[in-house]
């Protein structure tokens, strides 16, 4: 039997992303949920849970834990008022299947297996969906009623450009949808929405593709080393950098300079010569 407490600052979401048939037991002061998991099941705990207990029969499931803050509900990230109150109040009661909650937790689980460059901004996004489906669907119905409608037509051109420029001017730095959309004056979750919509993509498919493209600018010209290309762009590894440059190209970083890098001419001697007379 496992403790299971969830801090008072996040809700705590945990979805099975593996599916073996085990039998789940939880516990917590007038509440005890059996259930037999599978692929997608999800369970949620409310914040400040400290009385609860988790018992899995046989092989022990690959369940995703997601602490996901109770500041991803503020108005920053909808634009709106959402009772925390009714977000405390969400059931520790029993399991459920969400395929949407679940697809979430499938996206998060390959991101932590397989780290890309845009890794931050994807769960950032996600960790606002995650709320917004909570929000939409399993709070109280007076909470629900506020739940933001798709109204947005996108970013006009202005504010477009100015997060263009940003990103671009960022690709070796940090770049967050916390900032991307405070530069576009928008919560978290209308931007995302707003941004696919103007442009076509996700705001982190969108960073990865020209992040991608900054690499082999720097691999074409320059010596500079692979780690190094593979930090600036936020790659937690060169191994990470290599295998996401072979999945987008086909071939290795190393591969793609030697065919595709500068020739650096040798120096003449007329040019060495020059050189010590100006060292002179």
């Amino acid at each position: 039997m496992i403790p299971w407490r969830t801090p008072q600052s996040a809700i705590r979401i945990c979805v099975d992303i593996h599916g073996n048939g085990s039998l789940v037991t939880r516990r917590a002061p007038g509440v005890e949920s059996r259930i037999i998991a599978r692929r997608g099941t999800v369970w949620l705990s409310p914040p400040g849970l400290q009385e609860g207990s988790v018992d899995i029969a046989e092989d022990l499931t690959r369940i995703l834990h997601i602490y996901l803050p109770v500041s991803h509900f503020s108005p920053s990230n909808f634009e709106i008022n959402v009772d925390l109150s009714a977000v405390s109040a969400l059931s520790y009661e029993r399991a459920f299947e969400d395929s949407l909650l679940a697809e979430i937790g499938f996206a998060i689980a390959s991101e932590l297996q397989s780290e890309t460059s845009t890794g931050g901004l994807l769960i950032g996004a996600l960790a606002s969906s995650l709320a917004a489906r909570l929000v939409q669907k399993y709070v109280n119905a007076s909470s629900a009623q506020s739940f933001p409608r798709d109204t947005s037509q996108g970013l006009d051109r202005r504010r477009l450009l100015r997060v263009l420029d940003y990103i671009e001017a960022n690709l070796e730095g940090d770049l967050s949808i916390e900032r991307m959309a405070a530069i576009a004056c928008l919560s978290r979750f209308h931007f995302a929405r707003s941004f696919r919509q103007a442009v076509g993509h996700s705001p982190h498919r969108y960073v990865s593709a020209k992040r991608l493209e900054r690499a082999k600018t720097l691999l074409m010209h320059g010596d500079r080393p692979l780690v190094d290309i593979a930090l600036a762009l936020s790659f937690s590894s060169q191994a990470n950098f290599t295998r996401a440059f072979r999945q987008a190209t086909g071939q290795a970083p190393g591969q793609f300079r030697q065919r595709f890098g500068s020739r650096r001419p040798q120096p003449s001697l007329t040019d060495v010569s020059r050189a010590f007379s100006v060292l002179a």
